[in-house]
This record gives structure tokens, C-alpha cells and sequence, in this order.
């Protein structure tokens, strides 16, 4: 499960287990209830911070729990808002926000990347990520206004339509990341990057984030239903 560590005015929230690599880090429902824990231990903390979100080994995190959710299709809407919950949280979240992507990061785990403010992404191996046109499965309207709201118009298209794999070079060059880093200095960039906004938790910046992605905040917020998941598909 997700676990926390705080480096000076950082708080790094990894994904997996402790002690363990090369967890997917899915996004099960545990997992989620688990982030948001911890999310809410560092929202409770005074003072100058801002939140490093990593994991360890070969994955950031592998996305939807696919296994219960093709196992649970009745349920899959309650799910999809909760996972939506997480993206919510973190692009509105009250500090500085990193991802340090230190692997794969697919599907979901791509968008929880992206949902936060800046992305350090290592650059000799891992892919960000959006499979979903080869497995044959929608984005939902606020998966759609997420990504659509964070990438250029074509790079949106590209990873949306063609599922094309991004390596870290290309990822910079196409604006999903903001910076590259060798695997035994990911961490300490982001941790870097993340020190230097800590003083930029004040009263307002919550204020401008939810003003800056109102769009995508307001999609992510329209429940999940048959309905609107085919008109997703259309």
C-alpha cells in the first residue's frame, strides 16, 4: 500500500509497498482509500510544503484495477467517480504538487501524473501511456476533459487515438513532462523542484488551481453512468 516519507519541506507520497519494487500500483479500491489518507495527513500539516509523488522499480502506476473492474462491470460507474476522486484531488490539491515518474506510467497512472503540477520523468526507460484505444475501452468525459486540459490539442490526439508510447526524451519534447532525470537522480530532482515552490503554499493557491482547471475539475465531478459513457465512446 501507498506510504509516506517527508524530505525537510517535502513530503513524498510513493505508490507501492514499502520496501517492495515493481509493484503495479493499480488502482484498487483499498489503494485509493490508502491515497487519500495520506493526502489528507499532509493537507493537515502548517506550514511551507509541497508533495513528491513517486514509486519505486518498474512501475509509476499501471492504472485501473482492470482485474475487478472487467470482474465487476455492474459497478464499474461508482468505481470510475473514485478514480476520478484521486485526479480531483490532486490537480486542486493546496501545496505544490511533482510527480516523479520513475517508471511505466498507463492509462490511469498516466493521468495521475498528469493531474499534477509538474512532472520530472526518468529519462532512459518508462513510457507514459494512454492504451485505451487498444484495449478497446473509452475515456470518460472527465478523463477526456483531463487530458485534453493538460496536453496541446495534437498530443492529446496522438496519445488518445494511437495509444503511442512516450519515453522520457519525448515526453519533454512533447510538453507531458517538464523535465528528464537519470534514474539515480529522479528522485532528488523532484525533490529539488518541490523544495524550491514549498513557500508558495498560501491561502490562494488552491484558489488558482481549481480557477485554472475549472473545466477539468467540473468533468471530473459528473457522476459516471451508462449513458454518458457512450456518449464518451462516440
Amino acid at each position: 500500500m501507498p506510504y509516506l516519507e517527508r524530505d525537510g519541506n517535502v513530503f513524498v507520497l510513493s505508490l507501492g509497498n514499502e520496501g517492495q519494487t515493481d509493484n503495479e500500483n493499480r488502482f484498487s479500491h483499498e489503494w485509493i482509500d490508502e491515497v487519500h489518507a495520506l493526502l489528507d495527513t499532509v493537507e493537515a500539516s502548517e506550514g511551507p510544503a509541497a508533495l513528491v509523488t513517486t514509486a519505486t522499480g518498474k512501475f509509476f502506476s499501471n492504472g485501473l484495477d482492470t482485474d475487478w473492474l472487467f470482474a465487476n462491470l455492474d459497478r464499474m460507474h461508482g468505481y470510475l467517480d473514485l478514480v476520478h476522486g484521486i485526479f480531483s484531488r490532486i490537480l486542486a490539491f493546496p501545496l505544490p504538487t511533482v510527480a516523479a515518474v520513475n517508471g511505466h506510467a498507463f492509462g490511469a497512472g498516466a493521468m495521475l501524473a498528469s493531474s499534477h503540477d509538474f512532472r520530472v520523468m526518468r529519462a532512459d526507460r518508462g513510457f507514459w501511456c494512454l492504451p485505451e484505444v487498444h484495449l478497446g475501452m473509452p475515456f470518460t468525459i472527465g478523463m477526456n476533459a483531463l487530458v485534453t486540459g493538460r496536453l496541446t490539442n495534437q498530443v492529446a490526439l496522438t496519445a488518445m487515438t494511437t495509444g503511442h508510447r512516450y519515453g522520457g526524451p519525448e515526453a519533454l519534447a512533447a510538453g507531458i513532462v517538464d523535465e528528464t532525470a537519470e534514474a539515480e537522480t529522479l528522485r532528488t530532482a523532484a525533490l529539488t523542484r518541490a523544495a524550491a515552490l514549498a513557500a508558495n503554499r498560501t491561502p490562494s493557491l488552491p484558489a488558482i488551481k481549481r480557477s485554472l482547471h475549472a473545466a477539468a475539475l467540473a468533468a471530473l465531478a459528473v457522476p459516471n453512468t451508462a449513458d454518458n459513457l457512450e456518449f464518451a465512446k462516440s
